[in-house]
């Protein structure tokens, strides 16, 4: 999946600055898990924060949907931090957005907690671009994989924790403390991160200077062209993500008559299958080769629409290779953007359009799916708008793949 490092570019790259790279991945875990489950977290208290905050549906769906469009909107503001600033600092700030940002929606107030939510989505997209590239720089290509891996699955587990605690906390302490209650991982990760860099390094920008830039006209059009590609990949995986995560619930219901308990199960699936895609998708990548890997993907993650549209009955086999399939996805995106890219700033360049735009299909796409069911009184037409996007990832990391291995030769 990573190419070998020619002798120059090894040379060029900058020492470790860590205390050690197993107390690095462990951070680099511990900030993963703040990344997903503060956003995860409304969802199970929407009912609280309705009654109190007298929120519309329209507002309440917002304080969901804000942070992914954050994830679009700032991903360029994102890159620039980090080169400005350097990777340590932007994991920094990442952190302590999302400490501030928690909080501060856990205030009284909608504007306030609207407030509180874009910072907080600020902050996690700053994240999305920084901790990929101190995974770039700081683990060797053979190990890259397996740290991206760690990176998406504690992703996930952040998510499932957090979905799975947040109602029994609100009906306990109240939905403020449940909310603000993400803090705590914001806070341990900040202890970490500070172990593993140095509380210099994590507090004092340094910025990143781009390698000298050699490539010819077309192989700098044979880089567009691989973003391009790379953007349609995730796209179709950030609109199939977040298609499925917000309506698959309500589908089961519909469908299959099934609880809401039963119905979350299947949402569970979803979430936690996700761990064994991630950590897995590295391992086959390196054993069977990144295209098989690919294909894979695309073939677990057909199983959700193709399967719940000829057997919804078979829903926990779906939603299970579904979720596989959409951790080892961001995996196989992200880790294939660490291996292309020339350097720390062009990694951040790319890394920042593919999740822009891409992030910007995911934000759309429960409020398309849900238009689309509404309109059509059925579950077929959203299904089969799901089937269309797994394809895009499919036929989009294939091809964006398949260039840059031309390139690189």
């Amino acid at each position: 999946m990573t190419p070998r490092p020619s002798p120059a570019s090894a040379a060029a790259r900058p020492p470790r600055r860590t205390a050690g790279v197993g107390l690095l991945l462990v951070s680099i875990g511990l900030i993963a898990l703040t990344m997903r489950g503060p956003f995860v977290a409304v969802a199970p208290v929407v009912r609280h924060l309705e009654d109190e905050l007298g929120l519309s549906a329209w507002e309440l769906g917002l304080l969901t949907g804000i942070p992914v469009l954050c994830f679009a909107l700032a991903s360029p503001l994102a890159s620039l931090s980090a080169r400005r600033l350097g990777a340590e600092v932007a994991v920094t700030l990442n952190l302590l957005g999302v400490l501030a940002g928690v909080v501060l929606r856990s205030l009284d107030g909608t504007v306030v907690t609207m407030l509180g939510t874009v910072l907080l989505g600020v902050a996690i997209t700053v994240g999305n671009i920084a901790v990929p590239l101190i995974i770039r720089r700081d683990f060797t290509p053979g190990r890259q994989g397996m740290a991206m891996g760690v990176y998406t699955a504690a992703l996930n587990v952040g998510s499932f924790v957090t979905s799975v605690a947040s109602a029994p906390l609100a009906d306990a302490w109240g939905w403020r403390l449940s909310l603000a209650s993400s803090a705590l991982f914001a806070v341990v990760a900040l202890v970490f991160w500070a172990a593993a860099v140095g509380v210099r390094r994590a507090a004092v920008p340094e910025p990143v200077a781009a390698e000298g830039n050699r490539t010819h006209d077309g192989g700098r059009r044979r880089g567009v062209a691989v973003t391009a590609a790379l953007v349609v990949g995730f796209g179709g995986q950030a609109f199939s993500y977040y298609g499925v995560t917000a309506w698959l619930p309500s589908l089961l219901s519909d469908e299959l008559g099934l609880s809401s308990t039963s119905a979350g199960a299947g949402a569970s699936l979803f979430q936690i299958l996700a761990i064994v895609g991630a950590l897995g998708t590295p391992l086959l990548a390196r054993r069977a080769g990144t295209m098989a890997a690919v294909v894979t993907l695309g073939v677990l993650w057909l199983a959700v629409p193709v399967g719940l549209l000829a057997a919804p009955g078979l829903w926990a086999v779906w939603s299970s290779l579904g979720g596989a399939a959409q951790g080892g996805g961001i995996t196989l995106i992200f880790s294939a953007i660490l291996a292309i890219a020339r350097d720390q700033a062009s990694a951040g360049r790319m890394s920042a359009i593919v999740q822009g735009v891409g992030y910007g299909f995911g934000a759309v796409a429960p409020t398309l799916i849900g238009s689309v069911h509404a309109a059509a009184g059925s579950w077929t037409p959203p299904l089969l708008m799901v089937l269309g996007s797994v394809l895009c990832f499919a036929v989009g990391t294939f091809a964006g793949l398949r260039m840059a291995a031309h390139r690189r030769g």
